[in-house]
């Protein structure tokens, strides 16, 4: 049945002297303009991390929902979980390579091709999770990462962050230096080289791979991101003592990796959308996490996690090693320099700004919270 609008409307086209072939377009002039400048696209995601660590996989797949959304169903992103294409520590790899078009991953992972990659990530003693963000959209950290992925293929954009995270889970106490020598831990990235000043012997390992290797004795500890994610992997059950703070990633940043040739050839409306899909995914996680993660604490040392800080003692020597490294790598590594300089010139204000009203804020809220203050409505 036609509609007496529709109707109307082809008279109209009709009375005007339009013909048949000259109406149907303007027909389709109704349909919105973007709508059919879009070319259809599929990209392939391949993602760092397994299905069961649905926050920080879920990254991938809040990403391809906002394109697809975006689009309507023309830039399909399918997401591939960790061994699906390649193993999750080679995810950067295949989008080098071409093998697919896009991943999400964590930049240090690749550290061992060059450690400039960890800078995009988290390092030790660097940035808190604002300070980062600060930093990546504001700062010039995205366009200094970038210049430097360029050499690898890769454009990235940040896709996530988890804050602060977690010291790890250890099979005994760790009271001093002393307790971490001949330590064979399971860290990534860039900070196995600090330890390693330290007497750790640092492991790469992936997720998945983790508690099979505490529960046989394989490793000493290990640290993986924080309360949500840790209870799902169940490391309370072998390695029962729980430290903090992870003062190697205070802020780390999850990557989208997209293969350089691959994002250039995109029409400039879907890589606008792509950067503003991924900012909305990064701003996404780490929301996620601060809701996540409490009452998953509470959780673990109701299972018997026993909580226990790194002391100042360790903290310090920690510091003190990860300074050494530092000045050995900007002595030796000119994108590691580069962007080294950028973060710390950043650090030095940022936490002189943050001394001020945030934390004093928060000191006296946490203060109520210890007193029993906070479980009250009104």
């Amino acid at each position: 049945m036609t509609d007496k609008k529709t109707y109307d409307r082809r008279a109209f086209l009709t009375r005007a002297g339009i013909g048949g072939a000259a109406a149907t377009a303007a027909s389709a002039l109704a349909a919105p303009a973007i709508a059919q400048e879009q070319p259809q696209i599929t990209w392939r995601l391949a993602s760092a991390f397994p299905k069961s660590l649905d926050t920080i996989y879920g990254g991938g797949e809040v990403l391809a929902k906002a394109m697809s959304e975006a689009t309507d169903g023309k830039f399909k992103i399918q997401v591939f979980a960790a061994g699906e294409i390649v193993p999750g520590l080679q995810a950067q790899d295949a989008v080098t390579d071409g093998t697919v078009e896009a991943c999400h991953t964590v930049a240090y992972y690749s550290w061992g091709k060059d450690p400039a990659f960890a800078l995009g990530a988290a390092v030790p003693f660097a940035l808190n999770a604002r300070g980062q963000n600060a930093f990546m959209y504001h700062g010039g950290g995205i366009d200094l990462f970038n210049e430097f992925l360029a050499g690898y293929n890769i454009y990235g954009l940040p896709g996530g962050n988890t804050g602060v995270q977690m010291g790890g889970w250890f099979r005994k106490e760790i009271n001093t230096v002393e307790d971490l020598k001949g330590l064979k831990m399971r860290v990534g990235g860039f900070a196995g080289r600090v330890l390693e000043k330290l007497g750790v012997v640092p492991q790469q390992i992936a997720g998945g791979d983790i508690y099979p290797s505490l529960e046989k004795g394989t490793i000493d500890a290990a640290e993986w991101v924080g309360p949500y994610d840790d209870q799902k992997l169940g490391f309370a059950k072998v390695a029962p003592y729980y430290y903090y703070p992870g003062w190697w990633e205070g802020g780390p940043t999850v990557h989208f990796f997209f293969n350089k040739e691959k994002y250039e050839a995109l029409p400039a409306n879907y890589k606008a959308l792509l950067h503003t899909a991924a900012q909305a995914t990064d701003a996404n996680m780490l929301q996620m996490y601060d809701y996540l993660n409490p009452t998953a604490l509470k959780q673990l040392v109701a299972e018997g996690a026993q909580l226990r800080p790194f002391s100042p003692e360790i903290l310090s020597a920690c510091y003190d090693a990860a300074n050494e490294v530092y000045a050995e790598m900007v002595a030796s590594n000119a994108p590691f320099k580069k962007i080294w300089e950028a973060i710390t010139a950043f650090r030095n204000d940022y936490y002189l700004n943050m001394q001020v009203a945030e934390y004093s804020y928060d000191t006296f809220m946490m203060v109520q919270q210890r007193n029993g203050k906070l479980n009250t409505a009104g």
